[in-house]
């Protein structure tokens, strides 16, 4: 079994055409979406309509929730953005993804960490930026789940984690972001030094799960421009350089 496992794609449709065409040189068995799918100033709705039509098992992450509980006026300018453009059919469509999914009896998809879709599983916030979670640090987030193979996404930050006990927690980064700032649950930047698509690949073999992290090239100039066009620099920057 061959999983692509994607995340944070964030309406970069651009980023997700170039990790499609790569996945499908290879041989892998089923593609997964971690959430943070749509939020951003770039293309929510034809990302929308492509993954919608792709029909992959997918989880929502906290801007779909965001997008599907708060009012227009509490949003932050990525959801809003999206929000003013997304259509009926593409609302029905993240109001029907769960929190979390078990992808099979040995694996499970979840956005941030099992308790949350906020919370930083694989890193800890610290000193304005991230460092890498301790080991038991990630055992308190995974709450006693004893999964095999966990999946999750939101932190943007590509990473491999080997349980202590056994099992495999895997980060695939971001397809669409590779760098961003956030103020919860305090200021902080999240940065990861160029701006390729990132997505994962977990392979189970006889001796349990093996991942990789694979990292695409595609046109971040085009994506750029669009984001400066939108009034958003920040994103300019961020899908330039994968720093702000």
């Amino acid at each position: 079994m061959r999983i692509a496992i994607l995340s944070d794609i964030h309406g970069n449709i651009a980023a997700l055409d170039a990790v499609l065409t790569d996945i499908a040189s290879r041989g892998v068995d089923r593609i997964v979406n971690l959430g943070d799918i749509l939020s951003g100033p770039l293309f929510p709705c034809e990302t929308a309509d492509r993954l919608m039509a792709l029909d992959l098992p997918t989880i929502r992450g906290n801007h779909e929730r965001q997008l599907l509980t708060l009012a227009s006026d509490a949003m932050g300018p990525s959801d809003r953005y999206a929000h003013s453009v997304l259509q009926p059919r593409h609302r029905q469509w993240i109001a029907s993804l769960p929190e979390n999914l078990w992808l099979a009896d040995d694996a499970l998809m979840v956005h941030g960490a099992p308790d949350g879709d906020l919370v930083y599983f694989l890193e800890t916030i610290e000193d304005g930026g991230t460092r890498a979670a301790t080991a038991d640090e990630i055992e308190a987030r995974a709450g006693g789940i004893a999964a095999p193979l966990m999946l999750c996404g939101h932190t943007h930050v590509p990473r491999i984690h080997h349980r202590p006990g056994g099992g495999l927690i895997v980060n695939p980064g971001s397809v669409g972001l590779p760098a961003y700032d956030d103020v919860h649950p305090m200021p902080h930047k999240v940065e990861t030094g160029s701006p390729h698509a990132r997505y994962a690949i977990a392979e189970k073999g006889a001796d349990g799960w093996h991942a990789g992290i694979i990292e695409v090239a595609y046109d971040w100039e085009g994506a750029a421009a669009c984001a400066q066009a939108r009034a958003r620099p920040d994103w300019a920057q961020a899908l330039r350089t994968g720093t702000l």
